[in-house]
């Protein structure tokens, strides 16, 4: 059986705020450190309250573990979809100088 909040491991690569668990083969077991820092940095970059450099150093601070802010980004990408298509999901013009020409 498997405990609950682990996931199965699908890469060489552990994604943040899990580790190898040597009792359970195959599965990551849950820091909940560190995915409670994941999880209010990615919503302050979401509402664009800070970088995303920004909260890699928060997050870094937090729980002592780096995350690169490719790592981040791809992270909330994932989750939440591109910054362009969560502004278009809320109705909202893109702020950024770059999609103005």
């Amino acid at each position: 059986m498997i405990p609950e909040g682990y996931i199965k491991r699908r890469t060489s690569t552990i994604p943040f705020g899990y580790k190898e668990d040597v009792e359970v083969q195959g599965y990551l077991k849950p820091i909940p450190q560190q995915l409670e820092a994941l999880k209010i940095a990615e919503d302050l970059v979401k509402d664009e309250s800070i970088s995303l450099r920004d909260a890699c150093d928060w997050i870094e601070y937090e729980t002592h573990r780096k995350i690169t802010h490719t790592g981040l980004k791809k992270h909330i990408d994932k989750k939440y979809g591109k910054r362009e298509e969560r502004l278009a999901r809320l109705g909202k013009e893109s702020t950024s100088l770059l999609d103005r020409f």
